[in-house]
């Protein structure tokens, strides 16, 4: 089932999210819902808070990147297969120079501004069956994870833009926040009532 997407102003965006075990209710369905949602969207990410949950849970297809013929044979290879369910990851610890990426979020359409982020990452994660999992993770993969990442830690990515860039981009995102925007996919605006 295709879910709403939470828009910027959601106070649930912004809530640490709380570890799940394999208890929480229908996580199958609750993951298949996410993938569903995510692809009907186009996206390459998706967190649980995006979808009114604040739990640790976010799910990742970095496959389109790897048709990039701009980025290495290698990381290529490993973006071709990097589709997975991250439940309770941690990040254990960064490395590597700081490189900007322009990023977008699903939850802040028509949004898109560099992001400076880590090279390298080693994470610790459980998969849909709860096996833990140690990786580390360069480039595009570890890019996406740390956005995904940070959405679980209530953080956006407009939070790692410069000042000036908040303040110019103030106005859209309170129009965001009400509901208009011209996303093309379902979404649910917290502030909508107040337009």
């Amino acid at each position: 089932m295709i879910l709403p997407i939470v828009a910027y102003g959601d106070p649930v965006l912004r809530k640490v999210g709380q570890e799940i075990d394999k208890n929480y209710p229908d996580l199958s369905t609750l993951i298949a819902n996410m993938w569903e949602t995510m692809e009907n969207a186009n996206g390459v990410g998706l967190a649980a808070p995006q979808i009114g949950k604040s739990i640790r849970l976010f799910i990742v297809d970095a496959t389109p990147f790897a048709e990039d013929e701009d980025l290495e044979a290698e990381e290529r290879e490993v973006l071709a297969t990097f589709r997975k369910v991250f439940i309770n990851p941690k990040i254990v610890s960064e490395e590597g120079d700081e490189w900007a990426f322009e990023e977008g979020c699903l939850s802040i359409p028509d949004v898109r501004e560099d992001v400076w982020r880590n090279e390298t990452i080693h994470v610790t994660y459980q998969d849909e069956s709860f096996k833990t999992h140690k990786a580390t993770l360069n480039g595009l993969a570890a890019r996406v994870f740390q956005h995904e990442y940070d959405h679980i830690e209530g953080v956006l990515f407009t939070d790692k833009i410069s000042s000036l860039k908040k303040r110019l981009l103030k106005r859209k995102l309170a129009n965001i926040s009400i509901g208009k925007v011209g996303a093309d996919y379902r979404m649910r605006y917290y502030n909508a009532k107040r337009r």
